[in-house]
């Protein structure tokens, strides 16, 4: 990397940072780009030059995030040895993830905007397929080694992300254990179903 690119990089960064602090403690509507252009120092033009505008800017948070998340999980995945277990474990770390990350509120509050432009509906759109992806990895992996019997992996991948999202809603309002629980619960729901508690 020559000393141009390292210069970017680092204003990216400073203009990154600056961003998720006041976003953590404003939240995402009430966060201007004037604050964050006298929380850098830098320029509006400097800011829309790096992240063409404040979705822009939370989304690139939102990818950091999403890169973390999984980059943790990715660590932590090797200590289940079951498909089941790395579901249950999946959804414990996302549970308490979710439960604690500081942007938690500012990008629930950003997806929750109506008026939002095409591109970052796509971007958007983009950043929910990578889970999806995700989840039809993990569950691949469960039907590749005989575990799971699912038909339709694509369906399967898209009830996961159905159900984890609305966990991820319901969770806000919980304590910490009671949102473990809830996601624990969701998973048995999930890999077991529901027809044997009306037998």
């Amino acid at each position: 990397m020559n000393k141009k690119q390292q210069q970017t990089e680092q204003t990216r960064k400073r203009i990154a940072d600056a961003a998720r602090a006041l976003f953590v403690q404003k939240g995402y509507k009430a966060t201007s780009i004037d604050e964050i252009v006298k929380a850098t120092g830098s320029s509006a033009g400097n800011i829309y030059y790096h992240f063409k505008s404040k979705e822009g800017l939370i989304l690139h948070l939102l990818d950091e995030w999403n890169r973390e998340w999984e980059d943790h999980w990715l660590a932590e995945e090797v200590r289940y040895e079951t498909a089941a277990g790395k579901l249950y474990g999946m959804a414990e770390h996302l549970a308490l993830d979710q439960w604690s990350h500081p942007l938690s509120k500012a990008v629930d509050e950003f997806f929750n905007l109506s008026d939002k432009t095409t591109d970052v509906e796509e971007r958007m759109q983009g950043i929910v397929e990578g889970y999806l992806a995700f989840n039809r990895q993990l569950l691949q992996k469960g039907v590749d080694s005989g575990e799971f019997a699912i038909r339709d992996v694509e369906t399967a991948a898209l009830l996961l992300d159905s159900l984890l999202y609305g966990l991820s809603q319901h969770a806000k309002r919980m304590t910490r254990d009671e949102a473990l629980a809830a996601y624990r619960a969701g998973m048995d729901a999930f890999l077991y179903g529901i027809a044997g508690a009306a037998r």
